[in-house]
């Protein structure tokens, strides 16, 4: 009886042993997405990515003899769930690295407590430019909406010769407000004139009167700052009332194919990423995404990608896991990712371009083609 109890115990503590050796070879990088409601595209997206990116790292040996693995909540979008994923993330599965949000609002609502508790914070696709005013334990990966806006500016009047812009976006929303005040105040530096300035709230459907006055005040270009649902109704009623002219957007238009007709053809948007790039790197990573997933990467998989691969750089260059040493040597980072050479400024903003994208139809199906890339001036 002494003898199998022995056998036992010495069972029990090989068990615990096992468990424990097992969880040490493991380091928990958090992230929070909107893996359902409206923003469930980007912020499934984005965790392919960081999967996708872990994955190679652990078939590689590993990052400091550790596996990395990935823990992934879902906020719908919505602030005050962003705040309950990041407690439960950081209180009860003790993670010193959260991946996210992908909006601005959602990631703003974290960013302040990971400040705080000195938990290092990297946002894939949040664009606001407040996001990484918290402090210097918040990252992004990648470029922020005035110069979004600008490019949008830029862009209309170098390469589609406009003079006479006009706008329409969701007053109530930040990410769309930001890039039109920006895209205004650019376009007017350039000495030319926004001649239609119209707004609405979210959940409109109808946006018929403001085409109206946009139609009369004989725009040669309309910027649509706003987010792909949005734009694929806007789209329709624009060419439903007769108007032809290059509708131009950014990179909140990311699901735009899925979910509009020819109606958006002659269009154009700032993307972070252009799947059909002839960049190495870029290329090799669309394969390998294309292959794990069994769906085309995008802008958000791009993005997600990088975010993770910027940590993981991050920990290489620290030697360490300990999210001080880390944000640190994060901010040092200059480099070549899927999405383009990546430095950081003083605010942890990456210093990169922006790929314009057109709508064009190829084999009769509509897609998104490579047309420029605009970088920072």
């Amino acid at each position: 009886m002494k003898k199998a109890f022995a056998v036992f115990l010495l069972l029990a503590v090989c068990l615990v042993f096992s468990c424990s050796e097992k969880k040490a070879d493991s380091v928990y990088i958090g992230a929070v997405y909107p893996l359902t409601g409206t923003q469930a595209y980007a912020g499934i997206e984005c965790r392919d990515g960081a999967v996708l990116a872990i994955e190679e790292l652990n078939a590689a040996g590993g990052l400091l003899d550790k596996k990395l693995v990935l823990l992934a909540e879902d906020d719908e979008g919505d602030a005050a769930k962003t705040v309950n994923a990041f407690t439960k993330l950081t209180a009860k599965g003790k993670v010193s690295f959260i991946l996210g949000s992908c909006t601005s609002a959602a990631t703003q609502a974290m960013s302040t407590l990971a400040q705080s508790d000195k938990i290092l914070q990297i946002s894939p696709t949040a664009t606001n430019i407040n996001v990484t005013k918290s402090g210097d334990y918040i990252f992004r990966a990648c470029f922020i909406d005035p110069f979004q806006g600008i490019v949008g500016a830029d862009f209309v009047y170098e390469t589609l010769g406009s003079r006479r812009a006009a706008i329409l976006y969701d007053a109530g929303a930040d990410y769309n407000t930001d890039l039109a005040d920006a895209f205004k105040k650019r376009y007017n530096e350039l000495g030319v004139q926004v001649v239609a300035d119209e707004t609405y709230l979210s959940g409109d459907a109808d946006f018929n009167a403001q085409i109206t006055r946009i139609k009369a005040a004989n725009p040669d270009v309309i910027y649509l700052p706003n987010y792909y649902f949005d734009v694929a109704i806007q789209s329709k009623q624009i060419r439903d009332q007769g108007m032809t002219i290059p509708i131009v957007g950014a990179d909140g238009w990311d699901g735009i194919l899925e979910s509009a007709g020819d109606e958006i053809l002659n269009s154009y948007w700032s993307s972070g990423f252009a799947s059909d790039t002839t960049d190495p790197l870029g290329m090799a990573f669309v394969k390998t995404y294309q292959t794990r997933f069994i769906k085309p990467a995008s802008q958000y998989s791009a993005l997600g990608y990088d975010a993770m691969k910027l940590v993981i750089d991050g920990i290489k260059a620290a030697g360490s896991f300990d999210p001080t040493a880390v944000k640190d040597a994060m901010a040092k980072l200059s480099g070549t990712y899927v999405t383009g050479n990546i430095r950081f400024d003083e605010n942890r903003n990456p210093i990169k371009g922006a790929a314009i994208m057109e709508i064009v139809k190829k084999d009769g199906k509509l897609v998104n083609q490579y047309k420029t890339t605009v970088n920072p001036k």
